[in-house]
C-alpha cells in the first residue's frame, strides 16, 4: 500500500489559542494535534480540498477558541515553524 497523497491534497497546520485535550483527534478526523509550550494547538495534517478545509474551520469555529492561523504546505516538502518575530 502506497503513503502517497493524492495530488490536489495539501497538508495544513491550523493553529488555535488554547490546548484541546487528546479526545479531539477522532474529532478532527485523525488529524495530529500537538499542544505547544506557549498554550496553542497545533492541527497537523492532509487536507482533500478546499471543501474540507472549510469543514475544518467550522469545527474550530464551533469550539469557540480563537484561530491565530491556516498554512498550507505542499506534501513531502518540510512544515514552516513559528517564530517568535511576530
Amino acid at each position: 500500500m502506497s503513503n502517497k497523497l493524492p495530488p490536489e491534497t495539501m497538508i495544513y497546520q491550523i493553529r488555535i489559542k488554547g490546548h484541546l485535550g487528546p479526545r479531539w483527534t477522532d474529532w478532527f478526523g485523525g488529524l495530529t494535534l500537538t499542544l505547544e509550550d506557549n498554550g496553542d494547538t497545533l492541527i497537523t495534517g492532509p487536507v482533500a480540498d478546499q471543501a474540507a478545509l472549510h469543514g475544518l474551520l467550522k469545527k474550530v469555529r464551533d469550539l469557540g477558541m480563537p484561530l491565530l492561523s491556516v498554512n498550507g504546505v505542499s506534501p513531502g516538502k518540510e512544515m514552516p515553524q513559528r517564530t517568535n518575530k511576530e
